[in-house]
């Protein structure tokens, strides 16, 4: 699947978008998990900084 949304953000309908992957330490278990999201290039800094 990750194959396929790169593929379309490497299209000219997608230049406008990037594909980010945040890591997530869950509170209750201590484990880290991966939260990935396709956001605007604009947004790429805020999203970082929740």
């Amino acid at each position: 699947m990750a194959k396929k949304t790169v593929a379309s953000l490497q299209k000219g309908e997608g230049k406008g978008f990037a594909k980010v992957i945040k890591m997530v330490k869950s509170p209750k278990t201590g484990a880290y998990s991966f939260k990935e999201e396709v956001v605007p290039n604009d947004d790429v800094k805020d999203y970082f900084k929740k």
